[in-house]
């Protein structure tokens, strides 16, 4: 039975004799729809062919959107018909690598030791193994690392060509970048893709052109509904765009004292001035600060359905409102204001995920420091605690992202809030890793 692991056509059968590397690893697979067909367990270390890469995985995120493929299996729209139960796959789409083994055809440009991240949605049509797909994998112009291609939850991951030619390997551009920093820059990578969908309109006079301009407006009322893990860095990017006030939203006052704490010299800094407010005394600060005009910018960090539609209707004119929380299937037909459209020049974006562009960005943002990954970690631990990792965040038992550590041995799940590079350092350095 084929699977991740023997992904790659293996032209180079003394890969592993050549760089000291195990014949197998521990990696969490999917067999199967639901938690019970979840495993970590030891399978072959694979070996890439000329035009592969084999890296070693430093950190691995454990991201919400696991919990939509554990459900959906071989109906979701990546997946595409893959049978996995045939064809175990190999979870994860947030990581941290350094390159192991290169095949001859791409060894010039990854060379070992470079460290890496990857921007998991790979525009492709699928390479290898399109018979597995419906009809082929005709019509597939995406694929995804951690669904059809291998992912991050192992000790090591292929890294087969839809990923090289695309772009989606980004080198660090500091060693100084924690492995759990380099992991938390994808999710980060979908707020800065998310924000660079918003778009104003601009006149200088009413007889001049109007000129169009990407992301939050500049000097404008940016409010933020939901102050989760995805909601706080959503608020941190904002501050790029220097908004005149900054409204953090959400129903538990825990969050918003922690994005308080977190951003408000910060926010001073780029005059912005920040408020955290309960969502019941939301609509009259909204009103105050924007003198009744509402909101230039709105994003839904949440996945609700109500939220949504209701959110309609705090735009200013010519205002953005940004769906970044997704919702199920059956919830996601909503009641549209057309009048707001029409009238008020309202716009409503969304994204899904980000491109090679994005992580570079959120790379950059963490070396020069605009960026504190270390806010948005909460725990970490080793490999074979996943299952444990992905059940607390299915139950939201955790406020803030879980990184594994592939390369240790195990170790229990632990408190991991304002991680910076020396205290990563020292976990990993009690544990002895490879």
């Amino acid at each position: 039975m084929l699977d991740h692991a023997e992904q790659a056509l293996p032209l180079q059968t003394e890969m592993n004799e050549m760089t000291n590397l195990p014949k197998t690893m521990r990696a969490v697979r999917l067999h199967g729809v639901g938690f019970e067909n979840v495993k970590v367990e030891e399978i072959p270390v694979p070996q890439p062919n000329d035009d592969q890469l084999l890296v070693r995985v430093d950190g691995a995120g454990v991201c919400t959107s696991l919990l939509k493929l554990i459900a959906q299996g071989r109906e979701h729209r990546l997946l595409n018909g893959w049978d996995i139960t045939k064809y175990p796959v190999i979870l994860g789409d947030e990581g941290c690598v350094t390159v192991m083994a290169a095949g001859k055809n791409v060894a010039g440009r990854f060379p070992v030791n470079r460290r890496f991240a990857i921007q998991p949605a790979v525009d492709s049509p699928p390479i290898n193994y399109r018979e597995r797909y419906h009809n082929n994998g005709e019509g597939m112009f995406k694929v995804a690392v951690g669904y059809t291609l291998p992912g991050h939850l192992s000790e090591y991951m292929l890294i087969p060509e839809e990923v090289i030619k695309t772009d989606c390997l980004l080198p660090l551009p500091s060693d100084n970048i924690p492995y759990f920093a380099g992991a938390l820059c994808e999710p980060f990578s979908c707020v800065i893709s998310s924000q660079a969908h918003h778009i104003h309109l601009k006149q200088e006079t009413p007889s001049s052109p109007r000129v169009p301009t990407l992301g939050l407006k500049r000097g404008g009322v940016t409010m933020i509904i939901g102050s989760g893990p995805m909601g706080r860095m959503h608020a941190e990017a904002a501050l790029r765009f220097r908004p005149r006030h900054l409204i953090v939203v959400d129903v538990i006052k825990e969050r918003l004292d922690r994005v308080r704490q977190a951003l408000t010299s910060r926010a001073e800094k780029t005059g912005t001035k920040i408020y955290t407010v309960l969502s019941d005394e939301s609509h009259e600060l909204l009103k105050k600060v924007s003198q009744g005009k509402g909101a230039d910018d709105i994003i839904v960090a949440v996945g609700n359905r109500q939220v949504q539609m209701e959110a309609q209707a705090l735009l200013a004119k010519d205002g953005v409102l940004d769906l970044f929380g997704g919702l199920k299937k059956e919830e996601a037909i909503i009641d549209l204001d057309t009048l707001s459209v029409h009238y008020d020049e309202t716009k409503i974006v969304g994204s899904s995920g980000g491109t090679p562009a994005d992580v570079a960005e959120a790379l950059r943002m963490t070396a020069a420091g605009e960026f504190d990954p270390g806010e948005h970690l909460a725990m970490a631990g080793s490999l074979d605690r996943f299952p444990q990792a992905l059940e607390m965040v299915k139950n939201q038992e955790t406020d803030g992202k879980i990184v594994l550590y592939p390369q240790i041995g195990p170790t229990p799940l632990r408190p991991a809030k304002d991680w910076r590079q020396a205290e990563e350092k020292a976990f990993l350095e009690e544990r002895k890793i490879s």
